[in-house]
């Protein structure tokens, strides 16, 4: 069993309609990074140029958000829940 990475419907166009999908990355960083490599369009919404998460996305472990973690250093165990959630609440959700 891997760790389920959890897709906002915005993002879904990009995954061929997928709501989820297994991830087997040791940190968020990882687990966005293998999400990337098999979706490369889901890149430019996720992060900015520098490689940094666009302020309007969140990412959760279990229902932590990870800014309060160690960011994409936090560590994901087996089971895990990640889900990327976009910022709702003066969020720009077009560039997502």
């Amino acid at each position: 069993m891997g760790k389920i990475l959890r897709i906002p419907t915005p993002l879904r166009r990009f995954t061929g309609g997928e709501g989820s999908t297994e991830v087997n990355g040791n940190t968020i960083g990882q687990c966005l990074a293998e999400l990337e490599s098999r979706f490369p369009e889901t890149r430019d919404r996720l992060f900015d140029g520098e490689g940094r998460l666009h302020h309007f996305v969140n990412i959760y472990i279990n229902g932590e958000d990870v800014q309060f973690l160690q960011g994409l250093d936090t560590q994901v165990n087996e089971g895990d829940e990640v889900s990327i959630v976009p910022a709702v609440a003066g969020g720009d959700l077009r560039g997502i």
